[in-house]
């Protein structure tokens, strides 16, 4: 039975691999900053609160998670976020701190403290949720695309540092998709976060779940090194097909 753990489990991307991973075969601790929704995410498992770019926070997590449910043996690092779609020039900063500190910082509080147990049993496997825009920045985008730019970094980099101990480590890249994204990105005003997807169709979270389903599920001698999973009207970052009303 796989103990999997998942951060940033209570909605969108996050919510949705719970519930694809969720089974008899294993063990879910799920952690999100909004505690209070994982319940409805799913029922069984072990739930707690979790920010990721407080290590405070990340130390709790994990020692109530691996006491609840034994070795980690699957990470999803799927926290993360977008906000704002200011210019350079017009920043203030602030944005740029929340975006870096939860997508590279977080991530890296995260691994850090879950690989040595992999290490030392010779298994287990690191899943990243990056984007499309680690591979292709687009305007007003920039620090975010940073961020998941640096993620495939670290991701590759680990990739190199675990080779011949039995770890695997898999990034899997969303183009356009359908969650609470885009709210978080507009402060919540809710007719901007529905433009990106107006007259067209995007992936929806469950998409993505399954990419991770299927990468966790191969043989343990078969490592999915990358996904870039896109929207069918979707062709590069900034290219999307858009009918007519």
């Amino acid at each position: 039975m796989q103990h999997i753990l998942i951060t940033g489990a209570s909605a969108g991307i996050g919510a949705a691999i719970s519930q694809k991973l969720a089974g008899p075969d294993t063990r879910l601790s799920l952690g999100a900053r909004r505690v209070e929704r994982l319940s409805k995410v799913v029922a069984d498992g072990f739930h707690h609160s979790l920010d990721v770019t407080d290590e405070a926070s990340v130390e709790a997590f994990l020692a109530a998670a691996v006491e609840a449910n034994g070795p980690i043996d699957v990470l999803v690092n799927n926290a993360g976020l977008a906000r704002g779609v200011e210019l350079i020039a017009e920043a203030d900063g602030a944005a740029w701190r929340e975006m870096m500190e939860t997508n590279v910082f977080g991530v890296l509080h995260m691994t850090r403290r879950v690989l040595p147990s992999m290490l030392e049993r010779s298994s287990g496997h690191i899943v990243m949720i990056g984007s499309i825009a680690g591979i292709q920045t687009y305007e007003r985008g920039s620090v975010y695309c940073a961020s998941k730019r640096a993620l495939a970094a670290i991701t590759e980099g680990l990739r190199l540092e675990v080779h011949g101990t039995g770890i695997r480590v898999t990034s899997v890249n969303p183009g356009m998709v359908e969650t609470e994204f885009s709210l978080v990105r507009f402060e919540g005003d809710t007719e901007k976060a529905k433009t990106p997807y107006k007259n067209t169709r995007p992936l929806v979270a469950e998409d993505v779940a399954e990419c991770v389903a299927f990468a966790i599920s191969r043989p343990i001698h078969v490592n999915i090194d990358h996904m870039l999973v896109m929207p069918t009207d979707q062709a590069a970052a900034t290219m999307v097909h858009r009918r007519e009303k």
